[in-house]
């Protein structure tokens, strides 16, 4: 299986102190590049998937190395624009124990959000494509941004291609008020939503009842009533919601929930002591896609993409390195750690 995977938004400079440092301790930071579209486009990449990342970079040696970055892992980046400034930067603080991670944005005025609609011949980039990817970060980033995922996403429906959106709601870049006004026009181009315990609540005011985020209390009923009224509001095919138990910075439970026309299906769940959580959610949603496209079973799919996910929590950097041979050993009850000779 070789189905064309396309996804847009915008890759960054991470920046991290090394080890478990805070930010007044650090001598250095550890450099990767990363960013919710891209960290989907690698981990397709690495399930065997046709893989093509879209966005606009800097025409520099920065920019050149965010590519580089993704080209070693067989993404596509042919369909880069180049123009802009500067590369958006973000630094990252790992938490542990009762001290939670921190994240510092530096990507005003980035590349991507300074993109015009000349940038993107989406009828192009598209064409023989089955499938295209977006989230609620880079319409977050500008109101350049928002028309080019709109368009892209109409084209998209247009030429018959599979629309998934993770909705991931980030504080920092917009207000509940904004993201619905910009996000809920482009529901009803997307065929598969993609949420967290927040994310319905901020950005569509549907809020799962007994459930407390800050708490990490998750309760099931509540967010089966979610993600049916995210299906029935917005007419999607499925709606996924992951579902964190939040113990300690170190220390989650990790599973899922999908609802489709059959109904609401739980997966199992994880306790994970985790290494690196950034990239998560976008490991989670490239196992879906996967899963969809490779014609497993509803269940099947949304095991697969939780343990795809697990998996990534024990992986340095935002991208997920695993095999499709490597997720299946973990949902058949491969979970011991054991020393593979």
């Amino acid at each position: 299986m070789m189905a064309r995977v396309v996804t847009f938004g915008e890759i960054m400079l991470r920046l991290s102190p090394p080890g478990y440092l805070r930010f007044e301790q650090a001598g250095s930071f550890d450099a990767v590049y990363g960013g919710g579209e891209a960290n989907v486009a690698v981990s397709l990449s690495h399930f065997g998937l046709d893989s093509v990342f879209v966005s606009r970079i800097p025409d520099n040696p920065i920019g050149q190395a965010a590519l580089n970055g993704l080209r070693r892992y067989g993404v596509d980046v042919t369909r880069v624009a180049r123009g802009g400034e500067r590369l958006g930067i973000y630094f990252y603080e790992k938490g542990a124990s009762q001290r939670p991670s921190k994240v510092v944005y530096d990507r005003a005025h980035s590349a991507i959000a300074e993109a015009t609609p000349a940038d993107f011949d989406w009828k192009a980039i598209l064409s023989g494509a089955a499938w295209l990817h977006v989230t609620g970060i880079a319409p977050a980033l500008s109101d350049a941004c928002a028309d080019a995922a709109m368009t892209a996403c109409a084209t998209a429906r247009a030429l018959g291609c599979t629309v998934s959106c993770d909705l991931n709601f980030r504080k920092n870049l917009w207000s509940p008020a904004k993201a619905s006004n910009v996000m809920t026009p482009l529901m009803k181009y997307v065929d598969i939503c993609i949420a967290n315990e927040e994310d319905s609540e901020k950005v569509f005011g549907i809020h799962a009842g007994g459930s407390n985020v800050a708490q990490g209390t998750l309760d099931d009923e509540g967010y089966r009533q979610v993600a049916a009224e995210l299906v029935r509001r917005f007419g999607f095919k499925a709606a996924a919601i992951t579902l964190r138990g939040s113990i300690t910075a170190s220390d989650n439970t990790w599973g899922a929930m999908i609802h489709d026309a059959n109904g609401s299906h739980f997966s199992r769940r994880y306790p994970i002591h985790i290494v690196d959580r950034v990239g998560g959610g976008d490991a989670f949603a490239a196992g879906l896609i996967y899963g969809i496209l490779s014609g497993m079973d509803r269940t099947e799919v949304l095991e697969f993409a939780v343990a795809a996910s697990c998996l990534k929590h024990t992986i340095e950097g935002d991208t997920n390195h695993v095999t499709v041979a490597e997720v299946k050993a973990l949902m058949a009850g491969g979970g011991s750690g054991r020393v593979q000779r």
